[in-house]
């Protein structure tokens, strides 16, 4: 199988490498055809991507890609974004759930949030209207609406889940969080078995940091899932244990949700953790859930040792100390 790999900014590199170093230890049999993006590549080259890449991921349809750094205020538009909109991957899945030997303040967390991917405010439909006014549109339509409530809805199905709940701000958006939530209603009558409610976004956090567990499977818009999707991250020890999958028809793009952490980039003591979490999803979705439990479980263990862990979490362990610690436990598991 084939599938590409992009290492992308900052500790990108380091984490990619783990990857294919538990890629080969798992004998997956995946080529990884590696290209480079972001940040740093537009700085040497002048293009966001480097040449091919997006044909690869239009012949695979598969990419893992690591954090790319997006200017802040200027420059151009997040990398993420335009990839979820040139290939049309339109839910963005990320589950959180308490790991064990990862240290935070709640337990059993064990939630998954659906994000809309392609419109709202992350549309980019925003210009200036003057040098003291600026305007930004927020998209909201049915089509996309119903299309990923009913992903969320055979997502719980197929997964075993009892619950969605749809995110909004209706109260005060009546049109456009009103016509999210008036789709996911009308779309919640075509699952019986599975129980919905709704909630208002600020009420949202405000429950999540309470108790999490009175939670199951999230929907929600563009941005209220790219907020909620970092603080409930928090819940569970913080970005550095998030994976992400962009779900489209024909392509799906694997992510570590964390940023690119220039701070410590090159100092050999990044967490790959998230990145492996997320080829952990690209494993379970392609056949491979004997690997993935595997790599889950050697994942575990590592992190609850604190001589393999990185500092991050309390550890002394170095970015490779922690992957041949991960693989160790991959060969142990095999035994």
């Amino acid at each position: 199988m084939d599938a590409v790999l992009i290492a992308g900014d900052g500790i990108g590199p380091e984490i990619a490498e783990s990857v294919g170093k538990v890629s080969e230890a798992l004998n997956t049999g995946i080529h990884w055809r590696k290209f480079a993006a972001g940040a740093g590549y537009y700085e040497k080259s002048g293009a966001l991507f480097e040449e091919g890449m997006t044909d690869a991921i239009k012949e695979t349809g598969i990419a893992l890609k690591g954090p790319t750094a997006t200017p802040i205020g200027t420059g151009f538009r997040s990398i993420n974004v335009q990839l979820r909109q040139m290939f049309h991957t339109y839910a963005n899945l990320r589950p959180v759930h308490s790991i064990p030997g990862v240290k935070s303040r709640y337990e059993n967390v064990d939630l998954v949030i659906v994000r809309e991917n392609t419109e709202d405010l992350y549309k980019g439909l925003e210009y200036r209207v003057d040098d003291n006014t600026a305007h930004g549109i927020k998209l909201i339509t049915r089509p996309a609406s119903e299309r990923i409530v009913r992903f969320a809805f055979d997502y719980a199905s197929r997964n075993g889940r009892h619950k969605v709940t749809a995110v909004h701000k209706a109260n005060i958006m009546k049109e456009t969080d009103g016509l999210f939530l008036e789709a996911a209603r009308n779309v919640a009558k075509e699952y019986p078995d599975i129980a919905f409610d709704s909630v208002i976004i600020d009420a949202l956090c405000m429950k999540l940091v309470t108790d999490p567990t009175q939670f199951d499977v999230l929907v929600a818009p563009n941005l209220y899932g790219d907020i909620i999707s970092d603080l409930c991250a928090g819940l569970v020890g913080g970005l550095g244990f998030a994976p992400s999958a962009n779900i489209g028809d024909a392509t799906v793009i694997y992510e570590a949700v964390h940023g690119s952490a220039p701070d410590i980039a090159g100092k050999g003591i990044a967490n790959p953790t998230a990145l492996l979490m997320a080829f952990e999803m690209l494993l379970r979705d392609h056949g491979m859930e004997d690997k993935a439990d595997c790599l889950k479980a050697a994942l575990e263990k590592a992190l609850a040792d604190p001589q393999a862990a990185t500092p991050d979490i309390g550890g002394t362990g170095t970015t490779s100390v922690f992957t041949d610690a991960v693989i160790a436990g991959i060969l142990e598991n095999k035994r």
